[in-house]
């Protein structure tokens, strides 16, 4: 049977294919990706060493051991971690809620959150045991002192109608903690992809086991006490 090879009919057999001179697609390639992309160009680039580590080695650690008379350097309080926790009551009936939390955090501190169960059931609350309401984050070592500095530097400034942070909140072993309000204040949070306002408890765990060396680390790091002036000294 002879095939149609005229104007509008079926090529012939064997008759190459006519595509209008377009390049073909190789195997794998998508529309509009021709080539694949590469790494990008500071890949090679190892990570730069955190600011506030460097700070603290070269200046924090031997103002601290004149300030408080010590004489090892293993002495002087130092920062161990810091835990940022949210609870999410509306998960007990909207467990999608607790989705956008954990994916929020993971943006602000760049590690995956850990959900975190009911540890026993409450009926008033309709809450059982073993639900999903909440999650955190603990951060050590270097991604611990960049989230610190961008903490200082850039998230308390957009805190609103901010005039420093109380002292009072220190739990007598040397540990801080505080509450935001909103998670706006952190840059990495994008407004138009925001569904729900909810606010984080963060905990700074010190080696320190007395509040006085404590207030005096977290100070030294550029933590705005309230009732300091700009130099950082104590105000009467």
């Amino acid at each position: 049977m002879a095939t149609k090879d005229k104007k509008g009919g079926t090529p012939a057999k064997g008759a190459p294919k006519q595509d209008g001179g377009k390049p073909s697609r190789g195997k794998g390639e998508k529309r509009g990706e021709a080539h694949a992309r590469g790494p990008h160009a500071g890949a090679h680039i190892p990570a730069p060493p955190p600011r506030l580590r460097g700070m603290y080695q070269e200046q924090i650690r031997p103002k601290l051991m004149q300030q408080f008379g010590l004489t090892n350097p293993h002495q002087v309080p130092t920062l161990e971690k810091i835990v940022l926790n949210v609870g999410v009551g509306e998960a007990i009936k909207q467990p999608k809620v607790l989705d956008k939390v954990v994916e929020e955090l993971a943006t602000i501190t760049g590690q995956q959150p850990v959900r975190k169960k009911a540890k026993k059931s409450i009926a008033n609350f309709g809450l059982r045991q073993g639900q999903e309401i909440g999650a955190a984050v603990t951060l050590r070592g270097a991604r611990m002192w960049e989230f610190l500095d961008r903490f200082i530097s850039v998230a308390v400034p957009r805190i609103r109608d901010f005039r420093g942070l109380g002292t009072r909140s220190f739990d007598g072993r040397g540990n801080y903690s505080l509450g935001i309000k909103e998670q706006m204040i952190f840059p990495e949070i994008n407004y138009d992809d925001i569904e729900q306002i909810h606010g984080m408890d963060i905990t700074f765990v010190t080696s320190a086991d007395r509040d006085d060396m404590a207030l005096a680390l977290l100070k030294e790091l550029g933590m705005p006490f309230r009732g300091d002036d700009k130099k950082g000294s104590r105000l009467v």
